[in-house]
C-alpha cells in the first residue's frame, strides 16, 4: 500500500501490520483512534509527519536476506545473535506479551479454544527463552568468544563444550514445538474477519517472532555449535 499523512491510521495497520510496533512506540492509538488520518493525529501530537511516514514504509517494506555467516568469526556470529535476536527478543516479547493480554481479554470469550491456549503457550515459552538467552549469554557465548579469541582448551574443556550446546539444542526442541503449537491453534496465523487491528497485529507479529526465531536457531544450531564444537576439538 502507498502510506502518506492522508492514509488513515487503522488503514495502514490493517494493511501493513508491521507498523503496528511504530504506532506503538510513539504511542499512537491505531485501533479504536485509528480512523484519523496520519497527518492529523501529527499534527495533534507534534510529530513530525515526514519522518513518521519515512519510517512507517521502511518497517512495510520487506528486510533483506540474511547474510550468510559461514565464514564470519564466531566472535562476530555471537555478537549479531546477541545484537540481532537475543536484544531483539528482550524488547519484542513484552510488547507481544502485552497484545496477546489484550486480545485475550476482549475476544477470549468468542474464541475460548484458541485465545486462551495461546495466551498460555506464549507465557510459557517467554519464560523460557529469557531463561536460555540468559544462560547463553552468562555461560556458553563468553566461553565460545574466548575460544575464538586463543583461550587455552585442554581436552576436559573441549569435552566440556558438548554438554552446554546439548542442553541449547534441547530447548530450541522444545521452543519449537510451542511455535508450532501456537501456529496451529492460530490456523497459520490468520485472524478471523471481524479482528480489529490489534488482533490482526498480535497475529502478524507472532508470525515475525517465528520467522525470526527460525533464522535465530539456524544460527546457533547449525553454524556456530559446531563449529565451535570443531574448533576446540581442534584445539585440545
Amino acid at each position: 500500500m502507498v502510506i502518506s499523512p492522508e492514509s488513515t491510521v487503522a488503514d495502514i495497520a490493517t494493511q501493513a501490520p508491521a507498523t503496528i510496533a511504530i504506532f506503538q512506540r510513539h504511542q499512537i492509538d491505531f485501533c479504536c483512534g485509528g480512523r484519523q488520518p496520519l497527518g492529523t493525529v501529527c499534527a495533534e501530537r507534534g510529530i513530525n509527519a515526514d519522518l513518521l511516514v519515512t519510517e512507517l514504509v521502511a518497517a512495510a517494506t520487506p528486510a533483506n536476506a540474511e547474510p550468510t555467516w559461514a565464514d564470519a568469526t564466531l566472535t562476530a556470529l555471537v555478537g549479531h545473535i546477541q545484537q540481532r535476536y537475543h536484544a531483539h527478543l528482550r524488547q519484542e516479547l513484552p510488547r507481544l506479551a502485552a497484545m496477546v493480554d489484550k486480545v485475550v481479554s476482549r475476544h477470549g470469550d468468542h474464541l475460548p479454544d484458541v485465545l486462551p491456549p495461546l495466551q498460555e503457550t506464549f507465557a510459557a515459552l517467554t519464560e523460557e527463552l529469557l531463561t536460555h538467552m540468559e544462560k547463553e549469554d552468562r555461560v556458553l557465548f563468553p566461553f565460545i568468544v574466548g575460544l575464538d579469541q586463543g583461550r587455552p582448551v585442554t581436552p576436559e574443556t573441549a569435552e566440556w563444550i558438548a554438554a552446554p550446546i546439548s542442553v541449547m539444542e534441547a530447548e530450541h526442541e522444545s521452543a519449537g514445538a510451542a511455535l508450532a503449537t501456537m501456529r496451529q491453534l492460530t490456523d497459520d496465523y490468520t485472524p478471523p474477519e471481524w479482528a480489529c487491528p490489534t488482533f490482526r497485529g498480535l497475529y502478524f507479529g507472532l508470525s515475525q517472532f517465528e520467522t525470526d526465531m527460525h533464522l535465530h536457531v539456524h544460527l546457533e544450531n547449525h553454524i556456530l555449535f559446531p563449529r565451535a564444537a570443531q574448533l576446540a576439538a581442534r584445539r585440545a
